[in-house]
C-alpha cells in the first residue's frame, strides 16, 4: 500500500495544493492521501495561523470530491509545534507495511538534514518534491529518498491569498468557490 502525507498550515488551502495532491496521487500511484494540518509549524514560528477548526473546515470543503483523500487531525490534536518525524512515526505505527511518501516544496529539500531526527526520517519516508516556476532544483542530500514531481508547478501561495484578502482584492481562481466563500465569510483574516 502506498500512502501520501501532505503536511502544512493550509492557511488557507488553495488550488495549487489540490493540483499537487492530484499529481502526487497519479505519479506515485497512491492508494490514500492524508492532508495533515500542523498545529504550529516550526518553520513559521512567528506567524499566527487561522484557527484549526477553520483550516480543517476549508480542507474538508476542498477535498470533498476526492474519495481517497482524508483530513488527519493528528498534529492539531497533539498541539504545540508539529514535527514531521512525530507524524511519520505515527503513520508507521498505523500502517506498518505501507510505503510512505511525504510531500514537500523544493525550498525545503536542501534543508532536510536540519529537520528534527533527520537520519530516522530519511529511513522511514520517501519525499515527493514540488517546484515553483523558475525554481532551481536542489535535490535533498543523501540518504534521503526523493521523487521530483513532473509537470507540477505551484504558483499560488497562501501568503499571497491572505494579502489579497487583507487588501480587499479578488481571490477568484486561487481557491475553489466553496473554500473561497468559507474563507471570506470567516473572521480569520481580519487581523491583517
Amino acid at each position: 500500500m502506498k500512502i501520501g502525507m501532505y503536511g502544512g498550515s493550509f492557511d488557507p488551502i488553495h488550488l495549487a495544493h489540490i493540483q499537487v495532491a492530484e499529481a502526487v496521487c497519479r505519479q506515485m500511484e497512491l492508494d490514500r492521501l492524508y492532508f495533515i494540518p500542523a498545529a504550529r509549524s516550526p518553520f513559521k514560528a512567528g506567524q499566527q495561523s487561522a484557527p484549526a477548526e477553520l483550516r480543517l473546515q476549508w480542507i474538508r470543503l476542498a477535498i470533498a470530491s476526492h474519495p481517497s483523500w482524508e483530513v488527519d487531525t493528528y498534529e492539531i490534536e497533539q498541539g504545540g509545534l508539529s514535527y514531521t518525524i512525530d507524524t511519520v512515526r505515527e503513520y508507521k505505527r498505523r500502517f506498518p507495511q505501507a510505503r510512505l511518501f511525504y510531500i514537500i516544496g523544493m525550498d525545503h529539500a536542501p534543508l532536510l538534514t536540519q529537520w528534527k531526527n533527520a537520519d530516522e526520517l530519511a529511513k522511514l519516508v520517501e519525499f515527493a518534491i514540488v517546484t515553483r516556476p523558475g525554481e532551481i532544483i536542489h535535490p535533498p542530500p543523501e540518504p534521503f529518498r526523493w521523487h521530483l514531481l513532473d509537470n507540477v508547478h505551484c504558483d499560488i501561495s497562501s501568503h499571497v491569498i491572505r494579502e489579497r484578502i487583507a487588501a480587499g482584492q479578488s481571490v477568484d481562481g486561487l481557491m475553489s468557490p466553496q473554500v473561497a466563500k468559507a474563507v471570506l465569510l470567516s473572521s480569520a483574516y481580519k487581523k491583517y
